[in-house]
């Protein structure tokens, strides 16, 4: 039988905040309107050229880190 288990996770978070008011630069919204129908502040937005790819590949190493393995192991 094979066994696994979980020994380290990792997440990466794009560093760009954008907030509510924001987006009233660009959009016709507010931040009241916003919040009272999705409850959210803030979000993150990622940079031009950053990619899913690139994302999960940061996400793994943070997680390889905390599992205190190399990526091939």
């Amino acid at each position: 039988m094979i066994h696994a288990e979980i020994i380290g996770a990792g997440h990466y978070v794009p560093p760009r905040v954008v907030t509510n008011h924001d987006l009233e630069q660009w959009m016709d919204t507010s931040d009241e309107w916003i919040r009272e129908r999705t409850g959210i502040h803030t979000r993150r937005w990622i940079e031009p050229g950053e990619t899913v790819h690139g994302m999960g590949l940061k996400a793994t190493q943070k997680a390889l880190q905390r599992a205190g393995i190399e990526a091939g192991e």
